[in-house]
């Protein structure tokens, strides 16, 4: 919590400016390619602070728009229903995680972080898609659901395994997009109520998050005049080169002298 008790400080406004920088950028990402919001937060904001801060002031900025996101489709009951048992999974995974792992874990977080980050980017980068036949959902998804609980809860990032499971459903693309949204919903709002039972989420951290979302907005209304003007297939490559240089930095920051 130290780096977040600088919000309170005569330093303050530097980190704001880093804060409003990041979610400016994440907007932006999010704004283009339809996802990318917590990811690209959590990458940038973990070079300067802990996973568990950066989880923080992502609350707010990522369950507004991902509930925006997830509101916009048209089919949410059918989702919800076929959906729920990852959901209930990433709810048991992200509570369990917060809950028994040890909190003196901040270095082998970043690492974790970086570990998350590398993967997703990989996965992004080789366009790798896995098929998920029907019947394997029935136990497919609350294992994924706990598994994509357990990351999150140590690194703030709820990509891995999640969306290259939601990718293996076969869905349409509005569907795909709702689902993605349904689930990054779910999440947000489970890592929400870890931090607070932490004790990470306090007030003036939850105002600072709020702060965060004029930004984030900011930047994915940019983002979709920027998407009518270059192909987003071209920004997702970027996107996720990206991801693969900061992923690595996190991972390698802990052994470096």
């Amino acid at each position: 919590m130290e780096t977040l008790t600088r919000l309170l400080g005569a330093d303050a406004l530097p980190l704001l400016f880093v804060i409003s920088a990041t979610f400016l950028l994440a907007g932006l990402v999010k704004g283009v390619v339809g996802l990318g919001l917590p990811t690209v937060a959590m990458a940038l904001l973990g070079l300067v602070m802990t996973p568990a801060e950066a989880a923080s002031l992502l609350i707010v900025p990522s369950a507004v728009t991902n509930a925006w996101q997830l509101l916009a489709g048209p089919n949410f009951r059918p989702l919800l229903r076929r959906l729920r048992p990852m959901l209930v999974g990433i709810c048991a995974g992200t509570l369990a995680g917060g809950a028994m792992l040890p909190r003196d874990l901040t270095g082998y977080a970043s690492t974790a972080l970086g570990a998350a980050l590398l993967l997703y980017a990989v996965i992004g980068l080789a366009a790798v898609r896995v098929a998920v036949p029907a019947r394997m959902e029935a136990w497919a998804a609350p294992a994924v659901g706990a598994a994509t609980g357990l990351v999150t809860s140590v690194t703030g990032v709820f990509v891995i395994p999640a969306v290259p499971y939601l990718h293996g459903l076969g869905l349409d693309k509005e569907d795909l997009v709702q689902a993605l949204g349904l689930a990054f919903t779910v999440s947000t709002f489970s890592l929400a109520a870890s931090l607070t039972l932490d004790g990470t989420f306090r007030p003036a951290v939850a105002a600072t998050s709020f702060y965060a979302l004029i930004p984030s907005l900011a930047g994915m209304f940019f983002g979709q005049w920027v998407r009518s003007r270059i192909r987003p297939e071209v920004f997702r490559k970027i996107f996720f080169a990206g991801l693969l240089a900061l992923g690595a930095h996190l991972s390698l920051r802990s052994f470096m002298p």
